[in-house]
């Protein structure tokens, strides 16, 4: 299935697809091991958990937005309050592996232990079954995809390869839902900074704010044009700042501004797609 120019319910222009990634203190930590012992650096994921998730909350809820949470299962457990606040405000909760895993450098079994246990956290915490997965540190193989399928998720959401849902092919007469992500949707490259473990490599960021709200509008005016799925990634340690949650909030006006969006979560897209295949 791929849709040329889709057609989203109720007659809307296009889709957007507002995900939240709760990385948590696990993005250094998998950058290096040692900022175990690193408070100052584990610090940066962590603001995201204790102001960040909270102000992205309050955005989306003014505007009745429902959003999805991608998350590790060791951040389910550690920040369990907060999935349950997440869980309770409506929005979906999908899965992320265990421990921000590179899925690409793990044998079969250390990829399916990883997603496996992520989904019992999420299930063991919040009460329900994740039904979308998305890669925590960004590589894949097509194994992770097919064992994320076998784990019974219903959707991915890692691809770069298009701006519209379609049914990645899995061999063996297997797909899955693929519904693709751009970096320039997301927030963690253009603001992510530590000087050690430096990061980004060679240094050289923040990036301007006004600069990256506009490469946001003008993101969502092209798949607004052409009838396509905008899906935006946000990381609360990112976006979460007193300074910076404002661009979250003048992207959601500027799209709601343009009219004709259907705000969907990842199951939604989901089952939208596959109501489409069954007509």
């Amino acid at each position: 299935m791929r849709l040329e120019r889709p057609k989203w319910p109720a007659g809307s222009c296009c889709a957007a697809m507002i995900t939240i990634n709760l990385n948590a203190e696990l993005f250094w930590l998998q950058l290096d091991p040692s900022c175990t012992n690193m408070p100052k650096t584990l610090s940066l994921g962590q603001y995201g958990m204790t102001r960040g998730v909270k102000r992205i909350l309050d955005v989306l809820e003014e505007r009745g937005i429902k959003a999805t949470f991608f998350t590790p299962g060791w951040v389910a457990e550690k920040y369990s309050e907060k999935l349950l606040t997440i869980r309770d405000k409506g929005h979906e909760i999908a899965a992320m592996g265990y421990r921000h895993e590179n899925m690409a450098l793990l044998s079969l079994e250390e990829q399916t232990d990883a997603i496996k246990r992520g989904i019992e956290s999420i299930e063991k915490i919040c009460g329900i079954t994740p039904r979308g997965f998305r890669s925590p540190e960004g590589e894949l193989t097509l194994e992770t995809l097919r064992i994320a399928k076998s784990c019974g998720m219903e959707y991915s959401s890692n691809l770069c390869d298009d701006d519209r849902p379609y049914n990645k092919d899995l061999g063996n007469g297997e797909t899955l839902l693929e519904i693709p992500v751009h970096w320039v949707n997301y927030d963690l490259p253009y603001f992510a900074f530590n000087y050690h473990p430096a990061f980004p490599a060679g240094q050289g960021r923040i990036a301007n704010y006004t600069g990256v709200l506009n490469n946001w509008c003008d993101e969502f005016y092209g798949c607004h044009e052409y009838g396509l799925c905008y899906v935006l990634q946000l990381d609360p340690a990112a976006i979460g700042a007193p300074g910076r949650i404002s661009l979250l909030e003048d992207l959601l006006d500027y799209m709601e501004s343009l009219g004709g969006v259907w705000f969907a979560t990842g199951s939604e897209m989901a089952e939208y797609c596959r109501c489409l295949e069954r007509k």
